[in-house]
């Protein structure tokens, strides 16, 4: 982070503080806290940050911001809403930078898109990305604050779960470049219909110029309509359906996708170190962001090369002969089938083995999205299905009812570890997918510690 006083900072949010200090970084957390950074006071469902601003004084904070009067000290910002002046700041400390900006959301798809826009911004200078969940209204803010002048572009996630929430975020990190996924049925239960969650994902135009290009999925049904209902001009990619960007002749080699990209008139060849369709179009979006930055279409295909799945999204080991595929950061229907896809395709010499667990927060629409994965995983080459979960029992239901006869449900992820090394055979492929509350990596854990001290 580039160094600035606290009164600086507190005239650049029109609160007030005569404290000339300055800070060398930015912290809500007093276990994470450095000597001479700034301590921001949020309140959370289970915390103050407020009971610890001494303690933040203390560890050696250069100031804190607040929303209450801090006795005896000078070094403070006081202001009404902390999570708002976090927000104001970052907006603020964005501004002082002329970097090229991605924002990437969706309902699925958006963490991997990121990893590959930024496999290829990486080519053509240092880029600062989104880490783990920090895609929120406290983590984006904190991740605008590692920016310093060694870095020329950015890619940021934006997740949300209601209106507001990307609008908020889309005016701090104002991108050059706005790109969505698709549109899911993710958080559903909160907004009510697909509509509505394509409304709330197109807030990420609220903190674009005008000129600003929304890069977009022409395969899917709810945004291959928008071009020319808001002003930023639209690039499409896409596999099935005409559009800018477009992928042909997808041919997998061994854990690799080969594909050739078709784009205005010319084509190139290009090789993603992933499997399933759903890589291909995450290499679409960022072919089409690679174009807009003005990258040689050459160094945008190199840079695919590099992409890294991120946590625990679609993460391949093996161990004891067994391939384990790891995709429990969470899960839609969408998300599912693109898991499905993976599995199917996997190049493995044994059993294809499913472990489903419950998709949240899908409200009214959970047991027949639930049932129809089960169909889904019935009509493919999968051996085995594992369910895990009360709302995974209607996937077990869905395999049934077109034929599978290989279908198991258990209730605690113990029981599932305990069929697993029992029965699971060298060359065999196992993938885990369920949403994060599920918590589904913890059967990985227990096999990957079983198989290899065995």
């Amino acid at each position: 982070m580039e160094k600035l006083s606290l009164k600086n900072l507190a005239g650049a949010i029109n609160a007030s503080c005569d404290c000339e200090a300055v800070i060398n970084g930015v912290c809500i957390d007093t276990r994470k806290i450095e000597k001479g950074c700034l301590f921001i006071a949020i309140k959370g469902d289970n915390f103050d940050g407020h009971d610890f601003i001494e303690k933040a004084f203390e560890l050696g904070v250069a100031g804190v911001v607040s929303a209450r009067p801090v006795p005896n000290h000078d070094e403070v910002i006081l202001v009404d809403d902390t999570r708002k002046a976090l927000l104001d700041l970052a907006a603020y400390y964005r501004s002082l930078f002329n970097i090229f900006t991605v924002g990437v959301t969706g309902s699925v798809g958006k963490t991997s898109t990121k990893e590959m826009i930024y496999s290829i911004l990486s080519e053509k200078g240092e880029t600062l990305k989104t880490e783990g969940n920090f895609n929120n209204e406290i983590g984006m803010p904190l991740t605008m604050f590692r920016l310093d002048q060694s870095f020329k572009n950015a890619v940021l996630e934006m997740g949300m779960s209601s209106f507001g929430e990307i609008s908020e975020l889309t005016k701090v990190c104002k991108p050059n470049v706005g790109v969505i996924t698709n549109i899911g049925v993710s958080h559903i239960e909160i907004l009510g219909s697909r509509e509505n969650i394509r409304k709330a994902k197109l807030e990420i135009t609220d903190g674009m110029t005008y000129d600003a290009p929304l890069v977009l999925n022409a395969d899917d049904d709810m945004l291959r309509t928008i071009s020319g209902e808001y002003e930023q001009p639209v690039v499409y990619y896409g596999i099935d359906f005409p559009a800018d960007i477009m992928a042909s002749d997808i041919e997998q080699i061994g854990n690799s996708t080969a594909f050739l990209i078709n784009y205005y008139g010319k084509s190139i060849k290009a090789s993603i170190p992933t499997i399933g369709k759903h890589n291909v179009y995450n290499a679409l979006a960022g072919f089409c962001v690679g174009l807009i930055a003005q990258m040689k279409p050459e160094d945008i295909v190199r840079g695919m090369k590099f992409y890294q799945n991120a946590g625990l999204r679609q993460n391949t080991s093996i161990v004891n002969g067994i391939t384990l595929v790891a995709d429990c950061y969470n899960a839609s229907p969408d998300s599912m089938l693109a898991a499905l896809d993976v599995i199917t395709n996997i190049e493995c010499t044994g059993r294809r083995i499913c472990v489903l667990g419950d998709m949240l927060e899908l409200g009214e629409f959970s047991c027949d999205a639930h049932i129809e994965i089960g169909k889904a995983v019935g009509r493919t080459l999968v051996d085995i299905l594992i369910c895990y979960g009360e709302e995974a029992k209607d996937i077990k239901r869905g395999a049934m009812m077109v034929g599978m006869k290989n279908v198991l449900h258990f209730d605690e992820k113990q029981d599932i570890s305990d069929y697993l090394i029992h029965n699971a055979q060298q060359g065999d492929a196992i993938i885990f997918k369920a949403s994060r509350g599920m918590k589904l990596e913890e059967v990985i854990t227990q096999l990957n510690e079983e198989w290899k001290n065995g």
